[in-house]
């Protein structure tokens, strides 16, 4: 009697051994990870701990602080790059005095020919020896201005530009995978010590090639102290607060954003002739601020668990408490070496692969579109300090007003809904302003050309701030929603991934910039036709509101799609709606059919 219950335990080990290999080429998830014996941290660790309480929002607090200082980093271009208005006093040919209002615009004489545009070109208007360069944008002198960067030497500021941006991708993609394979508190502090050593010798290049070298390293640390603050701050929090805690951040950059005119303002008053550098000293020193972290920041607990650092995770647990008992499957794994997880591995999943490579395209199209519909919102006859205005601070009350909207549409709608939402308020407004201005202009009011041009005006910069609004919402929630649905073992890669693409959208403008806007209708084109896949795409993701954050790759695997309406009474639910089903459901080779099927190939 005592054989029965031993008989099918055999079996099934004879039949895992006798098991052929997958035909998809996926690997199950359960035979390449052991058994996690620990529970969910969110679910007992934590408020074993006391919850989200006095000592977890006090570190959330702290990864506050910087994001002030991120937003004034990431929004310096518009201020060390931004173009002057410059007038020729003394130009090569006798008779010729050029004023220049920007680099981009039509060129009028003041001597000669008073009042003919002259086409950019490089040509006429740049024949001159000696400029005089003048900025609107709160400084008196620039990189621009110092270098004398106009004319034949205009392309070396959008490669400035592209430095930073390059940089930032590549500090995401690599931090991300260190992140998740030495913990994220050492990425933290090599950025902030980097980013003072980087951020410190931008101001003292001297000449524009060490600026935009050490500008692309300055980008590189700047994305790993972002992406490290962004992973450990949801990793603090229970599901509650994760959303909360991350858009007060949110709005701290803004702040950063909103505040950085002032700060240009009185550098401008500082008794030096250089005073970009005295803002990029600016820019840089808050982040000294973060040098005590090194002592007072502790590594993430939850990572710590994840990746089986168990000596570590109970030495922590006893220090956040007098009273913390360490669970009974701890004590049973402290012997267990640490096992570390690269963002590569993703590939051997199903479902979450497929979740990551959405949101990636997400991020890119909320990015690169912004920039379209921002082009699209400035007045191209329109003088320097007016595009700089109407841009730089358009841009920012919009992002303040995004942050606002998303708080209860995502409080009502859910991480999904609010993303699809906000993603068919960008097709439309994509699609609209593409269509609706050309119909307007070519079938209605024909003979009246003055208010012709008057409506599509109005209607262009309606759209464009709408798709400005709806665009950054899209950008924002993908980056969180990223960050909720990527295990704790992958985190900081799936999150670089989708930050990096984000960064790939961003770089669409100096590209458009460099080339002189050639190409933005296709441009726009394409990016439109973005937002119908992503519409589509968007249906395939999971719900993670209000759900525990997943620990392993089996737990971000379990993370599957829900139906958008809830089933009712008597209705027949989805199939395999179980555990338990899928995994009869993925050894369907073990079947008698599937026996046949090699016997009759055979």
């Amino acid at each position: 009697m005592a054989a029965g219950p031993e008989r099918p335990v055999a079996e099934a080990q004879r039949q895992d051994r006798e098991q052929p290999p997958p035909e998809n080429g996926f690997m199950p998830l359960e035979q390449t990870q052991a058994p996690r014996l620990l529970p969910h941290v969110d679910v007992s660790v934590l408020p074993s701990l006391g919850g989200f309480g006095k000592h977890q929002k006090q570190l959330v607090v702290l990864t506050w602080i910087p994001a002030l200082f991120i937003g004034f980093s990431q929004f310096s271009d518009y201020f060390l790059l931004a173009q002057p208005k410059g007038t020729c006093v003394q130009p090569l040919v006798n008779g010729s005095n050029w004023t220049v209002g920007s680099l981009k615009l039509p060129v009028t004489a003041t001597n000669g020919d008073i009042g003919k545009p002259v086409p950019y070109s490089g040509g006429m208007e740049c024949e001159c020896k000696e400029w005089k360069l003048e900025l609107q944008t709160g400084l008196s002198q620039n990189v621009v201005t110092k270098w004398n960067l106009v004319c034949d030497s205009a392309w070396k500021v959008h490669i400035a530009k592209f430095s930073f941006l390059v940089g930032s991708i590549f500090g995401y993609l690599v931090m991300g995978v260190v992140a998740d394979w030495f913990g994220r508190q050492p990425v933290l502090i090599v950025s902030v010590l980097f980013m003072l050593v980087f951020g410190l010798s931008v101001a003292f290049s001297f000449n524009v090639t060490m600026f935009s070298t050490l500008r692309f390293f300055e980008g590189f640390c700047l994305a790993g102290l972002t992406l490290s603050l962004y992973v450990l701050r949801i990793e603090l929090c229970l599901p509650g607060w994760r959303f909360s805690m991350t858009m007060v951040a949110s709005f701290l950059m803004v702040g950063g954003q909103l505040v950085m005119p002032g700060v240009a303002a009185l550098c401008r008053d500082w008794p030096v002739q250089d005073d970009w550098q005295v803002l990029q000293i600016m820019i840089i020193c808050p982040f000294i601020l973060m040098l005590p972290y090194i002592w007072i920041f502790p590594e993430s607990l939850r990572w710590l668990l994840a990746t089986q650092h168990y000596r570590c995770s109970k030495a922590m647990m006893l220090r956040l408490t007098v009273c913390c008992v360490s669970p009974p499957e701890l004590e049973n794994e402290l012997h267990k070496k640490p096992k570390r997880t690269c963002i590569i591995k993703m590939t051997s999943t199903r479902n979450f692969w497929k979740n990551i490579v959405v949101l990636c395209v997400n991020s890119l199209t909320g990015y690169g579109i912004h920039h379209c519909f921002a082009r699209s919102m400035m007045d191209p006859e329109a003088p320097v300090s007016a595009m700089f205005n109407a841009d730089y601070y358009t841009m920012a009350g919009i992002a303040v007003a995004t942050c606002l909207a998303l708080c209860p549409a995502v409080a009502f709608m859910g991480r999904r809904g609010g993303l699809l939402t906000f993603m068919i308020i960008t097709a439309l407004a994509s699609l609209l302003q593409l269509g609706l201005l050309n119909l307007i202009g070519k079938y209605s009011l024909r003979h009246d050309t003055v208010l012709r041009d008057t409506l599509n005006r109005k209607f262009s910069v309606a759209f464009s701030i709408i798709g400005m609004f709806s665009s950054h919402a899209v950008s924002t929630l993908s980056i969180f929603f990223c960050a909720e649905i990527t295990p704790t073992v992958i985190r900081g890669g799936g999150l670089g991934l989708v930050l990096a693409s984000a960064g790939f959208g961003m770089l669409t403008a100096p590209i458009m910039e460099l080339h002189n806007q050639k190409g933005y209708f296709l441009h726009h084109m394409i990016f439109a036709a973005c937002t119908l896949l992503c519409i589509i795409c968007l249906l395939l993701l999971p719900e993670p509101r209000n759900q525990p954050l997943p620990e392993s790759l089996v737990d971000g695997e379990s993370y599957t799609r829900q139906p958008l309406l809830t089933h009712r009474p008597g209705e027949q639910h989805l199939l395999l709606t179980k555990p338990g089903d899928r995994d009869l459901y993925s050894r369907v080779h073990d079947t008698c059919c599937h026996g046949v099927g090699s016997v009759s190939n055979g």
